[in-house]
């Protein structure tokens, strides 16, 4: 089952503007930016974080899944969690700092 615009839509219009979140399709379900890193996946109509200790510590109960077959064990965020704006923002942007910029990608030589 793939994630539905409206999913989409209301996700971002959680995320304040502040926050540089964005989504990009990806394998038919999303990846969740802030600011250029990827910081989760919307796969489902469910939200899946990185999973960091600043994560964590803001989770009243920490769920864990899998985004995609394969993947590895990220923190789950019930939609329920999704209507305190304040909360999501804050939790997105302390996943944010808590994750390493993403490394440059290598230039392949023009032949």
């Amino acid at each position: 089952m793939a994630t539905s615009q409206n999913t989409i839509d209301f996700l971002l219009d959680q995320l304040t503007s502040d926050s540089h979140a964005t989504t990009r399709k990806m394998f038919g379900e999303y990846c969740l930016y802030v600011a250029g890193k990827p910081v989760g996946f919307i796969c489902d109509d469910q939200l899946f974080l990185k999973p960091t200790p600043a994560g964590r510590n803001m989770l009243p109960t920490v769920t864990e899944g899998y985004p995609y077959p394969g993947a590895k064990l990220y923190l789950l965020i019930t939609a329920d969690l999704w209507e305190d704006s304040e909360w999501l923002n804050q939790l997105i942007q302390a996943t944010a700092d808590a994750l390493p910029l993403p490394k440059p990608k290598k230039k392949t030589p023009v032949i």
